[in-house]
């Protein structure tokens, strides 16, 4: 895919589950499995394959992240 001349149309990346599991050095089953029970990126159906918008997936790791804890919580003060 030749990203750079889709760029200058406006658009952005879409990869396939496999490519998007690859990157984030996951199993597609990781993507594919929250995908369909609405817990992971929105998809869009392409032919056989789905696919991800990078700004979706941006947003669902958003949400996926976990804060760092806190030193009290553990019994430590700063």
């Amino acid at each position: 895919m030749d990203t750079q001349r889709l760029s200058g149309l406006g658009l952005e990346s879409v990869p396939t589950t496999s490519e998007l599991a690859d990157y984030l050095g996951a199993h597609a089953q990781a993507i594919y499995d929250p995908h369909t029970d609405g817990r992971g990126p929105s998809g869009i159906r392409v032919g056989r394959e789905i696919r991800y918008r990078v700004s979706d997936v941006r947003h669902w790791l958003d949400d996926l992240h976990e804060p760092q804890p806190s030193a009290a919580i553990h019994g430590r003060q700063i």
